[in-house]
């Protein structure tokens, strides 16, 4: 090994709570106004509105730190706050008189303007004076509700005061952050269906886990780190070459979780096990065109730059890496082949539990091809976007009885909005988040497929 991996290996191995150079990272721009991933590095710059900032202030914080963009002699830049210092929100409501009906928004109530506001950002003043100098000069301000002022508050803060929030990417902020700007790049996979997976297929310590992983690494992501760098999370895949996994790169695994992370073909995985390997068509057929498109995905899968803005028009936040240093890039990599003794293992064994999320594959084809690799009594899980391939899939489980205790879930999450006197479910929810076929393995099933 040499020197550059042992220094990444024991800077991912440091504690998980404090960012360190070269890890990944979760940025919440206004308070999820606008989300998008980065690497830290010295170079790394992120774009908020037309100010560049640079991201070093970030490197050697704990995760959760709040920080608020700021103009210095050397331009702008990224001051962390503390608890002392941020507003306190109103947690104390009494009664009042004054509503808003009598206020008419009719642009005059402010007479501070435009100008006299760049000017006050020529002599230096900080986003928190423009957003005081605001409230000071609004004629309308003192006859608002607490709950109207506090709303004011906020939205000046964040055009001229934003704040960004270093979150640390696990699989619910990790899931949360595509299912809000680019959910097709998952299959549309929520964060309460992510944990129903996580909970059918019976994931706990020391588990090994087939996983048919075709939503960029998501849920082979969360299998490893409810596995905790124990057990095996295998990535099965049909044809030669395996489905990209590029977002767990993301959850910052140290070299220990990422050994556990491997793939193995279907061909290799069903070779000697009573089951008829796959042929030569069969795995050119395979090899379509998400395969071509997989090899592309992969050969740009480092993640110095993952923008969660990239498709959104006009508000574009983008992270921009100046020191592209190839060693923040050496360590063990995630989802290396298996080896050869742990797949016989597997064969003889079984694995312990199954979690399929393959939209482009046929549920029952993939899940009849896939389910005498379990050992008995092992728990599975088919995720899907649609409903009708896991009801024929069920179906059909039944008929040859290869399983028991089958059911199709849709799972269903109201969010709600908790603050003082004003608690109500959001105004803008997701009513869909996918369909779950769960069930158990049994014997009989593969007696039944030789006839």
């Amino acid at each position: 090994m040499t020197i550059n991996n042992s220094k990444e290996t024991s800077s991912r191995n440091q504690n998980p709570r404090i960012t360190w150079e070269g890890c990944s990272v979760l940025l919440d721009i206004n308070d999820g106004d606008r989300v998008l991933f980065s690497r830290l590095t010295a170079g790394s710059k992120i774009k908020i509105g037309n100010k560049n900032c640079s991201l070093q202030p970030l490197i050697g914080c704990p995760f959760g730190s709040s920080f608020q963009v700021e103009v210095g002699d050397d331009g702008p830049f990224l001051s962390r706050i503390f608890p002392s210092s941020e507003e306190n929100i109103v947690s104390q409501i009494t009664e009042e008189i004054r509503d808003n009906r009598a206020i008419i928004d009719n642009n005059t109530a402010q007479s501070l303007s435009g100008e006299d506001i760049e000017e006050m950002q020529r002599k230096g003043a900080t986003g928190d004076d423009i957003v005081e100098a605001l409230i000071a000069n609004s004629a309308t301000f003192e006859k608002k509700t607490a709950f109207s002022q506090e709303k004011y508050r906020i939205k000046k803060q964040k055009k001229y005061a934003p704040r960004v929030l270093l979150r640390r990417p696990f699989a619910r902020s990790i899931c949360e952050a595509y299912f809000k700007k680019h959910a097709e790049k998952i299959g549309f996979l929520r964060v309460d269906t992510l944990s129903l997976l996580l909970s059918l297929a019976n994931v706990t310590a020391r588990s090994d886990v087939l996983v048919v992983d075709m939503l960029g690494g998501i849920i082979t992501g969360a299998v490893a780190e409810r596995l905790g760098g124990t057990g095996y999370v295998c990535s099965a895949y049909r044809g030669v070459k395996p489905h990209p996994i590029n977002i767990v790169q993301m959850f910052n695994f140290c070299d220990d979780t990422c050994r556990r992370i491997v793939h193995s073909s279907l061909a290799e995985l069903c070779s000697s096990d009573g089951a008829t390997p796959l042929s030569t068509e069969q795995l050119e057929d395979a090899c379509d065109a998400r395969s071509q498109q997989n090899e592309e995905s992969s050969s740009a899968s480092v993640i110095d730059s993952v923008s969660m803005d990239e498709s959104c028009n006009g508000n574009i936040d983008t992270v921009t890496n100046v020191d592209r240093s190839p060693k923040l890039c050496k360590s063990v990599k995630a989802g290396e082949r298996a080896p050869l003794e742990v797949i016989n293992a597997w064969k003889e064994n079984g694995f312990s539990s199954m979690i399929i999320a393959a939209p482009d594959l046929d549920a029952w084809s993939i899940g009849k091809e896939l389910l005498p690799l379990l050992s008995y009594s092992a728990p599975f899980v088919i995720y899907h976007q649609y409903l009708q391939p896991l009801a024929t899939c069920l179906h059909n489980l039944q008929i040859e009885k290869m399983a028991i205790n089958l059911q199709i879930s849709e799972p269903w999450l109201r969010e709600y909005q908790v603050l003082p006197s004003r608690t109500h479910p959001h105004m803008q929810m997701s009513s869909f988040g996918g369909f779950v076929l769960s069930g158990t393995r049994i014997t009989g099933g593969d007696q039944l497929q030789l006839h």
